[in-house]
């Protein structure tokens, strides 16, 4: 499809922003997610949550606290990846979303961070696709998990227009706290349900970012509430699978990515891998596993991820075959 033309945005103030809230076994940590949300200097119009198959008491938190939430409760433990596909589908489908705001069930909002975001698209002189947040630990310091990748080579432009809306232009971003842009959403897919963890919101901001604009609104803040202070490869034992498995889908198997982004992006992806290796010699079995996967074959479509959850696949697959994915 053709992109979207970038003209500056009607006031925000009209625009509906269903906030996307994905948790598994944190009952504790959602129910002060969703207290943060509902404390809002700017409320979200709508907010979904999607138990990923908890077994803990997170599904009743959801259903009971005052805010309201639509809350889906998968059948099958489907990870970030699918939970935020069905969230998001769910978004767009039953909530006419114009803007869809994503996080973990660990995130925790300061008042004024939805607002912030908001404000920014007002401000912007530019149409943007994709907002994210600072992401900050529980002392304050600027999450290393969380940190956005810089537009490498933005023009004078765009980083004019960036800083007209108190941001700087990016290239991707994480999920914990981002604002997406429904329509483009719309138009270009879902993240990759099959990716499970890690890499599926690098792949999809960096999909929705390969024309659209971003930016990161320091303005913005959310505490993520990790239990160390640390970035997810720091100590990801058998989660480097997914690390490996996932980051070469992101890089191969998708256009998300120009040739040279490819190159920059898995350079610095292998020099990381090599790293930890030295660190962690156990973890080579891991990650031969997930670079064997990789070679293999792509994700599983999200209607298949989901088929224990009839519901949630059909959404998914409405909103990719509109996308014509």
């Amino acid at each position: 499809m053709q992109d979207a033309p970038i003209t500056r945005d009607a006031a925000s103030s009209g625009v509906r922003v269903v906030a996307v809230v994905v948790t598994y076994n944190r009952a504790e940590l959602l129910e002060s997610c969703l207290d943060a949300l509902a404390a809002q200097d700017r409320r979200p119009d709508a907010v979904v949550v999607v138990d990923n198959a908890s077994t803990d008491a997170s599904g009743s938190v959801a259903d009971a606290h005052p805010i309201g939430a639509d809350v889906v409760h998968l059948h099958e433990n489907v990870g970030g990846a699918g939970g935020f596909a069905t969230g998001i589908a769910r978004a767009l489908e039953q909530h006419r979303a114009d803007w869809v705001w994503l996080m973990d069930d660990d995130t925790i909002p300061r008042p004024g961070a939805l607002a912030a975001l908001t404000d920014a698209i007002d401000a912007s002189p530019a149409r943007l696709s994709v907002l994210s947040s600072r992401a900050v630990w529980t002392d304050g310091r600027a999450h290393p998990m969380n940190l956005p990748r810089l537009r490498v080579g933005a023009s004078a432009q765009e980083r004019a227009d960036a800083q007209a809306a108190g941001g700087y232009p990016i290239r991707t971003a994480s999920y914990v706290s981002v604002l997406l842009r429904a329509e483009d959403v719309r138009r270009l897919g879902l993240p990759h349900a099959g990716y499970f963890i890690w890499s599926d919101d690098f792949e999809h901001t960096g999909r929705l970012l390969r024309r659209g604009r971003g930016i990161h609104v320091p303005a913005s803040v959310v505490e993520h509430r990790t239990k160390v202070f640390a970035n997810a490869q720091a100590s990801p034992g058998d989660r480097f699978y997914f690390d490996v498995r996932n980051r070469l889908w992101a890089l191969t198997r998708t256009r998300s990515f120009t040739l040279w982004e490819r190159a920059m992006y898995g350079g610095s992806t292998v020099r990381g891998w090599l790293r930890q290796l030295v660190r962690h010699p156990e973890l080579a079995r891991v990650g031969a596993r997930g670079l064997r996967d990789a070679l293999r074959g792509g994700p599983r479509p999200g209607a298949q991820v989901l088929d224990q959850d009839p519901g949630a696949a059909s959404s998914i697959a409405r909103v990719e075959r509109s996308a014509g994915r």
